[in-house]
Order: structure tokens, then C-alpha cells, then sequence
């Protein structure tokens, strides 16, 4: 048994391990532990803690995937709910859809008497307000929200540094794979965008047969790259999954124009191996591991690879009003 999870998770994989060693399916773990990151208020890029978009509302995408029916359920730009991951668990379990978005999601979500609660906690209100009234024109404050905001996203999108987002993949003792994940998105995003967190075969991948892969960071690389498919597909192929992600990795330095960032790979096989790389990573960037043999999850740091000369984060609304209302 295995799970590895970004470093946001760990408030969660604890539940995940203990789940396991009780016997629970992998997906059932992963859900339970999913939730638990989406309820922490002191992650910043998960449930109801998140950042807001640009029009002050907390977006959340999350998705599903059972390795074992090759079946997923995803949920993106959903509002007002405080579990996208069981939202998107259910979508899997009870439609012949994959992916729901928008006002379809939260019909959906309410249809299933999903919890629903108020995600814009106080700090990330304060930070909104300070932003708007500091950065928005006077002119366009009083034509709000009726104005264009391609040039005000461009100036305070938040793709943070290759952390944001949870992510988690797993094994149980049946040696059934899943995969799991959870974001608020970018603070400060045009409204309705979606990374690669619901995007099956971007942002994660499960393939009981062979391993599972979840990306966080800027997920508009990992959409372009289709990464976390291509990860399992090489190791389908016959990679190991270190070569499979050092070939994931090599298509990413493919990637001309658009934003490049900070992505991290997270990938397992289907035999208990793990890899996990940073792209344009930094020192400070960590994951969560724990396989059955260990009494816990512990810490571990990823292979670092830059792929672009100056992957340093540049100001954003988030880093300049982060610390207003705390």
C-alpha cells in the first residue's frame, strides 16, 4: 500500500494511511482525506480557505479517478459548496457523465444534498476589497463588474510556486489504484477558468494496471502536455516511473509561449515505486509519503529539474495582500 500526496495534503494523508490499514478501498481513502485538506482553513489553495477570482467569489475544481473501471468524476468552477471532492465523487457514483461545471455543478451538488457553506473566509474577503480598491480604476469600480478584466487578470493571476492545489494518489492492499484532487485555483483568476485539477488526464491519471500520476502548479502546462496521461501511458509502455516522468518533464521544455511556471509531478506504479519531480522547483517545495511498513507519513523533498531560465513567482495580488486580514 502506498499514498503520496503534495505537501498541502498533510492534514489529510493521515486519514488516507489509517483507512488503508483498515482495509478501506483506495478511493473511499482518498476521498476521506481529500475532505480534510478542502476543511483546513490555513491552506490557501484548497477548499474554503482558497483565494477568491477576480470577481471576489471562491471557484473550486476537484476530480476522481478509479483505476480499477478506468472511471472519473470531475466538478470545476464550483461555488458555495465545502467538498468539491465528494461532489466530483458523485458525479462518478451516480451519472454517465465525467465532468460538470458551473451552474450544472452546483445543481447537481445541491440535487445530492451536498454540504454547502460560505467559502470566502475573512482574510481572503479583506485581501479581495484591499485589491479592488487599490488596483482597480476608479472608472471601472463604478462600472463593477461590467468591464473588461483580460488585462486585470494578466496583472494578478496567482500561479503560486508549484504547490498549490492537493493531490493525491494511492494503492490499497487489493492493489487497486486511485487518484484524488482538490484546488481553489489561481487567486485573482478570470472567472470560470479551470486549471488541470479536473481535467482527467492533465492534471490526474489512475491505471491499476500500471501506476497513477497528479500534477499541481501552473496547470495550463500540464493541460498543453496532457502530463499526468502521459506519465501512466510511458510506463504502459515500459518505463520505469522515474522514466516516465523525466519523459513527462521532457515534454514540458516542449512548450513554446503561454505561461511557464512551476509544475510538480507526482506519480507511483502499480508495483509500490514513487517518483516525484519539481519542475522549476525551489528548496522548500515537499511531498507526503507513506506505504504500509511505516507507522507514518513522513516529508520527503522532490528532484528539482528547470526547464526555463527565470522560473522565479513574480508579484501577485495574492503575495501583496496575503497578509491583510490574518
Amino acid at each position: 500500500m502506498i499514498i503520496v500526496t503534495n505537501n498541502e495534503g498533510a492534514s489529510g494523508i493521515p486519514t488516507t494511511a489509517k483507512l488503508l490499514e483498515q482495509g478501506a478501498a483506495c478511493l473511499d481513502a482518498i476521498e476521506a482525506g481529500v475532505r480534510l485538506v478542502e476543511a483546513d482553513e490555513t491552506v490557501r489553495t484548497v477548499g474554503r480557505g482558497g483565494w477568491p477570482n477576480l470577481l471576489g467569489e471562491v471557484e473550486l475544481d476537484a476530480s476522481v479517478m478509479d483505476g480499477t473501471t478506468l472511471r472519473t468524476g470531475a466538478v470545476g468552477a464550483l461555488k458555495g459548496f465545502l467538498h468539491p471532492v465528494s461532489v466530483a465523487r458523485q458525479v462518478l457514483e451516480r451519472l454517465p457523465h465525467e465532468l460538470l461545471v458551473g451552474e450544472g455543478a452546483m445543481r447537481f451538488a445541491v440535487e445530492i444534498g451536498a454540504q454547502a457553506g460560505e467559502l470566502l473566509m475573512p482574510h481572503a474577503r479583506t485581501a479581495w476589497r484591499h485589491w479592488f480598491e487599490d488596483e482597480v480604476s476608479e472608472g471601472e469600480r463604478n462600472r463593477w463588474p461590467d468591464v473588461p478584466m483580460a488585462d486585470l487578470c494578466r496583472h494578478a493571476i496567482d500561479p503560486e510556486v508549484g504547490r498549490d492545489t492537493t493531490v493525491f494518489v494511492g494503492q490499497d492492499s487489493a492493489g487497486n489504484i486511485a487518484a484524488g484532487t482538490s484546488t481553489s485555483g489561481w487567486g485573482w483568476k478570470y472567472p470560470g477558468r479551470l486549471g488541470d485539477s479536473p481535467v482527467i488526464g492533465a492534471g490526474s491519471y489512475a491505471d491499476t494496471r500500471y501506476g497513477a500520476c497528479a500534477c499541481t502548479g501552473v496547470g495550463e502546462m500540464s493541460i498543453r502536455a496532457g502530463t499526468a496521461r502521459a506519465v501512466v501511458l510511458y510506463m504502459k509502455m515500459g518505463m520505469s516511473v522515474e522514466e516516465a516522468v523525466h519523459e513527462a518533464v521532457a515534454d514540458m521544455r516542449s512548450l513554446k509561449g503561454g505561461l511557464i511556471g512551476r509544475v510538480t509531478i507526482h506519480a507511483i506504479d502499480a508495483a509500490g515505486g514513487h517518483k516525484v519531480v519539481a519542475v522549476n522547483g525551489t528548496p522548500e517545495n515537499h511531498y507526503w509519503i507513506w506505504r504500509d511498513e511505516l507507522a507514518a507519513p513522513i516529508s520527503c523533498r522532490p528532484e528539482i529539474i528547470a526547464i526555463s531560465d527565470d522560473p522565479a513567482p513574480k508579484s501577485t495580488a495574492h503575495r501583496r495582500y496575503e497578509q491583510m486580514g490574518l
